[in-house]
């Protein structure tokens, strides 16, 4: 992380800076299958948790492994 990003990120941050559209958040979020917090009332993605479970939910193809 470098030290211009932000470390938590809005709902909005998180669909500028990875895509993720705000229904799928709020999906996901209901679900409990993406690590948020609430910091203030408000959802928070923290951006170091974001990138572990992206990593830990990514899948490999044959091509690249």
């Amino acid at each position: 992380m470098s030290p211009s990003q932000k470390r938590f990120l809005t709902p909005d941050e998180l669909l500028e800076e990875y895509g993720f559209g705000k229904k799928w958040q709020d999906k996901m979020r209901s679900k409990k299958l993406i690590p948020y917090k609430k910091l203030g009332g408000y959802v928070r993605y923290d951006r170091l948790e974001i990138d572990a479970w992206i990593e830990k939910h990514s899948v490999v193809s044959e091509e690249s492994a």
